[in-house]
């Protein structure tokens, strides 16, 4: 790094480029801010695993007046926070880092200390991080939980009865990250609270197929029915029934992502044992402003008619563990006019299937297939036909030697700089 950044430099925000130091030694990068006040209005670096210098950091906030958006990694701790909230009251977004004491058990920071540091920053509006939570502190956020439109709890593994009496205080919650431990019962709170919720998302914490997880539709329904302003969904689960998601078709029908996660090979409905199609079938018809679709679970041909028939404005598709035969990839390449990426992974689709898109690929930025049916003469036959895009072939396994027949994955992309010149081995370009 250079030995100053700019000193009317704006915003620096690291995000998900999970910076490491070989030696986790403390890099002094923040000292290299200008030593005069600075134009500085976001400093994001939550990502960074390494320690840095907390007293030119705190120094760095006292000198930028405009800083409104700032994201600590998990070296912060809650005496450390609460320093860096008396410097910048004006910040409106505050990413905590650890969330945690630093002293001996009894010996650190009150929560009555804390909550009212948090009473004194009265723009905050979200907040973010609580990595390595104590779950005592969390009552120190009640003062500005009223005001949050935004709160991202996605790396806090927290349960119901932790998580309730934050909710009950996010009146204007708007958007709203957790793990799944949050449980059916944490999102029955969020539905009764947070009626005016945009976008949730609820990560995995243990994304494994044997994990039985904490949320189901009964969560789902939940959501529905209570949040009906919602647009943007992610759900991670294990349990799913097409009721609780023909529900949410009906309750929400201003969804513009819709992403259902069903964990494991082919899910049924958990109560009938029917395959899902029904209630996807049913989001793509009565979600009319859907652009983005996740589907998993046991799907056949027929959810994936509908969503050809109806997915007119869908641009991005996922599907995991679905499918019974080629006629889903055409259903797709045929009805959904407007795809632009489309990612499959782990279902029955063959060279047929791929070959039937070859009408469609130029209007699409990328096509990734990954542990599906696919040949090396398919893919090739790909190349030779739509010799403008780029066709990459990809072992799962570097070292295995010579061409297999079957492929591991496929990346077929648009590129104006045509095939890249530096694939690594276990990449071959058709």
């Amino acid at each position: 790094m250079s030995s100053s950044l700019p000193r009317h430099l704006r915003v620096l925000d690291l995000i998900e480029d999970y910076v490491e130091d070989e030696e986790d030694e403390m890099v002094d990068w923040i000292s290299k801010f200008p030593e005069s006040n600075t134009s500085l209005e976001s400093l994001v670096f939550d990502c960074v695993s390494v320690p840095f210098n907390f007293e030119a950091l705190e120094a760095l906030v006292a000198r930028s007046p405009a800083l409104r958006r700032l994201r600590v990694n998990h070296h912060v701790s809650v005496e450390q926070l609460r320093r860096l909230m008396a410097r910048a009251p004006q910040l409106t977004h505050f990413g905590t880092g650890a969330f945690r004491s630093e002293a001996a058990p009894g010996g650190g920071l009150s929560v009555t200390e804390l909550a009212t540091s948090f009473a004194a920053s009265r723009s905050l509006t979200c907040l973010s991080g609580f990595r390595d939570v104590n779950p005592e502190y969390l009552p120190a956020i009640y003062p500005v939980c009223a005001k949050l439109t935004s709160l991202n709890f996605s790396f806090a593994s927290l349960t119901a009865e932790e998580l309730k009496p934050v909710i009950r205080n996010c009146i204007n919650l708007r958007t709203f990250w957790v793990l799944d431990t949050v449980g059916d019962e944490g999102l029955q709170a969020v539905a009764e609270t947070c009626s005016d919720l945009r976008e949730l998302r609820v990560f995995p914490l243990d994304a494994s197929e044997d994990s039985e997880g904490s949320v189901s539709d009964v969560g789902l329904q939940a959501i529905s029915e209570g949040c009906r302003k919602l647009e943007s969904i992610l759900y991670f689960c294990q349990r799913m029934t097409n009721k609780a998601v023909i529900a949410m078709s009906k309750n929400c029908p201003d969804l513009v992502v819709f992403r259902l996660c069903i964990m494991g090979r082919h899910r049924p409905d958990r109560i009938t044992g029917q395959a899902m199609d029904d209630g996807f079938g049913a989001i793509v018809m009565n979600c009319k402003k859907l652009t983005r679709l996740s589907v998993s679970g046991l799907l056949t041909d027929k959810a994936f008619a509908y969503i050809g028939k109806y997915g007119k404005l869908i641009k991005t598709l996922s599907v995991a563990f679905a499918g019974n035969s080629d006629l889903s990839l055409q259903y797709i390449f045929e009805g959904c006019t407007k795809l632009q990426k489309l990612e499959v992974r782990d279902s029955p689709f063959s060279d047929k299937g791929l070959l039937s898109g070859l009408n469609y690929f130029y209007n699409m930025r990328f096509l990734w297939m990954n542990s599906c049916r696919l040949t090396m003469r398919g893919c090739k036959d790909v190349a030779q036909q739509m010799q403008n895009l780029v066709v990459e072939v990809i072992k799962d396994h570097p070292d295995d030697e010579g061409e297999a027949e079957i492929v591991d994955k496929l990346y077929l992309y648009r590129s104006l700089a045509g095939p890249r010149n530096d694939a690594p081995p276990f990449v071959t370009l058709l």
